[in-house]
């Protein structure tokens, strides 16, 4: 869970390189369950290009996770995504990540619409 912290963290300082640090060389960020145009599924070579893509037009992005939650190799997260646009406009999302680890890496990151989607994925239930 304390690698799944720094990657906020550094997430929220913009910092990508710091943000990919625990990333396995074949990681892969399953975006295909979004209703964005960026949906898809990326390595990361593609990274810098969807995370510009999908936070470029705001003047601020923080996230801010309000749970970690633990399952087998795999670490779920419900978070608030919190959005201001370069008009003062506000905007809050609530989505959910499974991050999968191998040999304590970050080998996948996979996008939820909720939490519930989440844990019903990592064979959790509410």
């Amino acid at each position: 869970m304390e690698i799944v912290r720094r990657v906020f963290e550094a997430l929220n300082r913009g910092d990508l390189a710091g943000a990919m640090a625990a990333s396995a060389t074949d990681f892969v960020f399953d975006f295909s369950r979004s209703i964005s145009p960026e949906r898809g599924v990326y390595g990361t070579e593609d990274i810098p290009g969807v995370i510009d893509a999908f936070i470029g037009p705001w003047e601020s992005v923080r996230y801010e996770p309000e749970e970690f939650i633990e399952a087998a190799d795999q670490v779920v997260t419900p978070f608030k995504m919190h959005n201001r646009g370069r008009g003062g406009i506000e905007l809050q999302t609530r989505v959910a990540w499974i991050w999968t680890f191998r040999d304590g890496q970050v080998a996948r990151i996979t996008f939820f619409q909720n939490r519930r989607e989440a844990l019903e994925a990592a064979g959790l239930r509410e």
